[in-house]
């Protein structure tokens, strides 16, 4: 389907892909004003905020096991924090303001440093005013790469985001208070790009073996991905590797902060064009698109191995405790009174003071722990969804195992969809000591209420 660019804007339901080149490496981590070409060739520059002078932030590459030593110099107009998102670090290092460490002022630094201890695809992300910093461009990849890594040609990183642009200044709407957005789905862009970009192509040869690690960087947007001229499997989910590899044979989602890695073979023909397709409710669209040349591959590769595990705690959870953590709000099913601190308020104070969303009744992170757990213990959360809208439910300095319908375990993950009116049970190990965030990752749910917190000491 061809869109002009104004359609484009209208509608955003075009993506495509731009590589990531190798980016020189740097002790800082400088948060600053930029401007990029985000809407097409045609339209104006963007005026953004970056880390390092473009959207996406540096890529920065690692070993497992390596330390990242960063500093954040803040050249921007507000306070900010980086949150280094799905690793298990320590406490101190993982950048939430109010919680682990003070919001960084403009003209301040403060310094990161600490070990990646597992493998896999992961990012950072502003942590302070989060709905507007993330909106605006404060995110970047974090790749951990395997001591031996698997057999591809290539490894690409392809960052999703939507953007919220004026069609006629191409600038970020400022409306980051609007009260529609906040109540409902979030807010949600009219121009998707990948790394930053509109309408590029990525040649690839027949028969090549591609990674190709998507990670949602979108506010609010969930994507509903397939492929088109590519064949291959899912080998991690939020940087942990499958025991097996699952076969893509339909569609699969991708909800904020939520990350997947495939290995895929082109199964497209030479003057073909390939595509990782966005599907809609009005078709499939192009996310990414491969023109096709003849490759150096002759034949394709047969079968695929799982990545090499992580190393994770055992999950035995047939006698841990069992936490109920209820989302509610939101458009549809107001809340009628929740408590911010100790003071129980109305449904109408609260949307007075921007607040729609609660979570067990607090429309705010509490003063006390949602959780309290032991070092080491297992303790199982269910997430009761009774809004009328999905949430993506994410656990700061840990990941958990899924419980599936029949009680077995799932996959490692550290977001979790819930589906408007669905339940979701996870098993959590508390092996990271310290004070660490549970929200949603709609960023504006977030911002306006479901925000709570678990300690483990």
């Amino acid at each position: 389907m061809m869109l002009s660019r104004r359609r484009f804007l209208q509608t955003s339901t075009a993506m495509l892909l731009v590589p990531v080149g190798v980016r020189a490496a740097s002790s800082d981590l400088v948060a600053q004003a930029a401007a990029q070409q985000i809407a097409p060739d045609g339209y104006p520059t963007t005026p953004v905020w970056t880390y390092g002078g473009s959207v996406p932030g540096f890529d920065i590459r690692v070993r497992q096991g390596e330390r990242v030593q960063r500093t954040l110099v803040n050249n921007l107009p507000q306070p900010t924090a980086v949150h280094w998102h799905g690793i298990r670090i320590a406490n101190a290092m993982d950048g939430v303001p109010g919680l682990t460490q003070e919001a960084v002022e403009a003209g301040a630094s403060f310094d990161y440093d600490f070990v990646v201890p597992d493998a896999g695809t992961y990012w950072y992300h502003s942590h302070n005013r989060s709905m507007e910093q993330v909106a605006r461009g404060l995110y970047g990849p974090l790749i951990v790469e395997e001591a031996s890594p698997p057999d591809v040609d290539r490894d690409l990183m392809l960052m999703l985001d939507d953007w919220r642009l004026d069609p006629d200044t191409a600038h970020i709407v400022n409306d980051f208070d609007n009260g529609h957005d906040l109540s409902h789905a979030g807010r949600l862009g009219n121009l998707v790009t990948v790394n930053g970009r509109f309408d590029p192509d990525y040649p690839v040869g027949t028969a090549e073996r591609l990674r190709l690690r998507l990670i949602n960087a979108s506010n609010a947007r969930i994507y509903d991905l397939s492929l088109d001229g590519l064949s291959g499997w899912i080998v991690a989910l939020d940087g942990m590797p499958l025991e097996q590899p699952l076969p893509v044979e339909e569609t699969f989602p991708l909800a904020p902060a939520q990350r997947v890695d495939l290995i895929v073979d082109v199964t497209a023909k030479a003057q073909e064009i390939a595509s990782l397709v966005s599907v809609e409710r009005d078709g499939g669209f192009g996310l990414a698109r491969f023109p096709v040349s003849e490759g150096a591959a002759a034949t394709p590769r047969q079968g695929i191995d799982p990545l090499p595990p992580n190393s994770m705690p055992e999950v035995q959870y047939d006698d841990a405790p069992l936490h109920r953590m209820v989302l509610q709000g939101g458009a549809m099913r107001w809340l009628e009174a929740a408590k911010i601190g100790d003071t129980e308020l109305t449904g109408r104070e609260l949307a007075q003071l921007g607040r729609f969303w609660a979570l067990n009744g607090y429309a705010e992170r509490p003063k006390d722990p949602f959780l309290d757990a032991r070092l080491g213990q297992t303790h199982r959360i269910e997430f009761v969804n009774e809004t009328a809208f999905p949430h993506a439910m994410h656990l700061h300095g840990h990941h958990f195992r899924i419980v599936l319908p029949d009680g077995s375990l799932g996959p490692w993950r550290d977001t979790v969809l819930v589906e408007r009116g669905q339940s979701r049970q996870i098993a959590l190990v508390a092996d990271n000591p310290g004070d660490w965030l549970l929200h949603c990752h709609m960023l504006g749910h977030a911002a306006s209420g479901m925000m709570s917190w678990f300690r483990v000491s």
